[in-house]
């Protein structure tokens, strides 16, 4: 039986994406043209057209099939029902910076997003959209700090502004800082003590009161 023109299609998507992935992280993503995409998923230019708008568009769905699973856990972890929401995020963070660490596609996604990417241009599409996701994570991180003060977790005077800033940079640092000198510690041993580190600061240091 002849398989449908949307397999097709959904497969064709799938090893465009790859062969970005791949050529983004040898290269770079500035020094990538579509032709090189092409060319290493062996489809035309005319292809990868027919899925993405360009190389941003590319540059976006590459990073979502890692980026979307972990954003909708944490965006979970922000909902007010959630019982226990500092230990939620503890446990959802370690997840993201062990998968970061130790998942092939996750560790080459995010290799590019922190070390292949070279702006110029404050206008790129793609800084654009990563601003954006950092906005949207600054924004979960407030919310989960708002749940914890309402379950009594933390201090009502908490200053959640200052509170979510060291929070996020603290959880992007480690990211950042690993990928940027993986051999200097072991992101996945040390991901539950760093993460919980940062709470109790959050629960005891006086400077993030009100």
């Amino acid at each position: 039986m002849a398989r449908s023109t949307k397999e097709e299609a959904l497969e064709t998507r799938s090893r465009i994406l790859d062969a970005a992935e791949q050529v983004f992280y040898e290269r770079g993503v500035s020094h990538t043209s579509l032709a090189d995409v092409a060319k290493a998923a062996d489809v035309t230019r005319g292809a990868i057209y027919w899925h993405f708008k360009n190389k941003s568009d590319l540059f976006d769905a590459m990073c979502d099939r890692v980026r979307l699973p972990m954003e909708a856990m944490m965006e979970d972890n922000a909902d007010e029902r959630v019982v226990d929401p500092l230990g939620e995020f503890i446990k959802g963070g370690v997840y993201v910076l062990k998968q970061a660490a130790t998942d092939p596609r996750c560790r080459k996604v995010f290799d590019i997003i922190f070390n292949k990417c070279e702006f110029v241009d404050n206008n790129d599409p793609i800084l654009m959209r990563q601003r954006e996701c950092h906005m949207q994570g600054m924004l979960r991180m407030e919310q989960i700090l708002k749940n914890a003060i309402a379950r009594g977790q933390l201090a009502p005077d908490l200053n959640i502004r200052r509170a979510c800033l060291m929070t996020h940079a603290m959880f992007s640092g480690l990211l950042a800082d690993w990928f940027f000198a993986p051999d200097s510690f072991d992101l996945e041993k040390e991901a539950e003590n760093l993460l919980t580190a940062c709470i109790h600061a959050v629960k005891t240091a006086p400077t993030l009161r009100n």
